[in-house]
């Protein structure tokens, strides 16, 4: 829990600073809601459907290489997991198996997302979901990527 509110606290910062004066409080409740997303389309300037759609592209090539207690422990640390895979499809970013790494850079050019940022887009859902997991996740992630 303690883990969770600082990376809740460490997303909300840059859209502090990026508000200058006054940040609406849509967009805090925004973040504080959907930390990912909203951390993803500061961070990569990607839409809030992209960083969904990405996500959902990312989690699937993720339960359909590791074992289910595995992917289990990933989803857990994105609440609403289901629902970012069931963006993906709706989408229009899987419509199949993603397979391996090339069919994710290509779920995310589906998805409008520019080759050199989706090549930024993997390392940072990695480099969030292994800080939030630890290093068994940031080792079984690995092995989903190669």
């Amino acid at each position: 829990m303690i883990r969770r509110t600082a990376l809740l606290m460490l997303i909300a910062m840059p859209l502090l600073a990026q508000g200058a004066d006054s940040p609406s409080l849509g967009s805090l409740t925004s973040a504080l809601k959907d930390p990912l997303t909203s951390m993803l389309s500061s961070k990569l300037g990607v839409t809030s459907d992209q960083a969904k759609g990405g996500v959902g592209s990312y989690l699937t090539l993720a339960r359909e290489k590791l074992a289910k207690g595995d992917f289990d422990k990933i989803a857990a640390l994105v609440p609403g997991a289901s629902k970012y895979m069931d963006s993906a499809k709706q989408l229009g970013a899987v419509s199949g198996p993603v397979k391996n790494l090339a069919g994710l850079n290509g779920s995310l050019g589906k998805l409008g997302i520019k080759p050199e940022t989706a090549a930024t887009f993997v390392p940072t859902v990695t480099d969030y979901l292994g800080k939030a997991g630890g290093g068994t996740v940031t080792k079984l992630l690995g092995s989903v990527m190669k």
